[in-house]
């Protein structure tokens, strides 16, 4: 099944009517990522931790700094600047102008019984254009299932629920007062004014994942935000966009993830840890309640404390 892309371009722009410097006028076809990209789509490369991606880029043109620009291939037309993600997010404003607020959905409906014959809808469900559920869904009273969502089979969608730039796969579990596919937490500081920057990411959740009451899942800024088969989280947990959360994680309330961030399999996060942006966590790692990641996990490893480190090194900081 092709996914949806739920921003429309405004219009197709040439690279050179965005970047002057630029010779030619090829028009863009996409923006994305550096492992994504593909000829005719413009990237961007900010950060050395991306240097394996950049390499092997298939982008025709790439944003990047005067430092990372010898990384790009040779068929890739680099755009040198001094802020990639303002000069990026400059370009998402042209090309998708409505994806940095969250407009309101407008072709909204109140659920049809007949549309949807083996769906079970509770009071006041809105349903947006061209929306799919699948066979045997229970969606609860005041839920919003916006435009172009796709919920799977045998799901459970409880009340006050809002979905929204969502691909959710066969028997999952949404309970009460949890926001998926909302606009993530990006801005570029200026003098006098913060730049949004846009999100025409989605948020794409595998089978048998469960949601409890809640939780904040934002879609993905440029690239998707994922979660796994089989992983559990507990109330009020925020994910923020382009976040990966792999298969079996087991993840406590209150646990907050910063944008980027990539999660193994087999993964335990205790409550109200914390884990920074763009970071890698490892397969089979098991973090503390309380705890404050703020560096790369390496696989089968168990950490605590702020910043976390390992287990044993906790305890005996701990009895000193």
């Amino acid at each position: 099944m092709k996914l949806p892309f739920f921003f429309k371009k405004k219009k197709s722009i040439s690279i050179n009517k965005i970047f002057p410097e630029i010779k030619n006028n090829i028009k863009i076809n996409n923006v994305t990522t550096l492992d994504k990209s593909k000829k005719f789509d413009l990237t961007f490369f900010d950060s050395i931790k991306y240097k394996s991606f950049a390499l092997t880029t298939k982008a025709s043109f790439c944003i990047t700094t005067e430092k990372l620009k010898k990384f790009l291939p040779n068929s890739t037309e680099k755009i040198i600047v001094k802020n990639v993600l303002f000069e990026l997010a400059k370009v998402l404003k042209k090309l998708y102008p409505s994806a940095d607020t969250d407009y309101p959905d407008i072709s909204l409906k109140l659920s049809s019984r007949v549309k949807f014959k083996s769906v079970k809808f509770g009071n006041n469900v809105l349903v947006g254009k061209d929306a799919k559920i699948g066979t045997n869904t229970m969606i609860g009273a005041n839920s919003i299932i916006e435009h172009d969502v796709i919920i799977g089979k045998n799901c459970v969608i409880g009340s006050n629920v809002i979905l929204k730039h969502s691909v959710i796969g066969d028997n999952v579990v949404i309970q009460d007062g949890s926001k998926i596919g909302l606009k993530g937490f990006g801005f570029i500081p200026i003098k006098d004014n913060n730049f949004k920057f846009p999100h025409i990411g989605r948020v794409l959740i595998d089978d048998n994942v469960e949601i409890a009451s809640g939780c904040t899942i934002d879609r993905g800024s440029v690239d998707d935000t994922k979660i796994g088969k089989n992983t559990y989280l507990d109330n009020q947990v925020h994910i923020a966009h382009n976040v990966k959360i792999g298969s079996n994680c087991m993840i406590a309330g209150q646990v907050g993830f910063a944008g980027s961030s990539t999660i193994g399999n087999n993964v335990s996060i205790g409550g109200q840890a914390g884990i920074s942006g763009h970071l890698t966590i490892g397969n089979n790692v098991k973090i503390g309640g309380g705890s404050g990641v703020v560096k790369d996990i390496g696989d089968n490893q168990v950490v605590m404390g702020y910043p976390a480190v390992s287990f044993k090194d906790f305890i005996k900081n701990w009895k000193k």
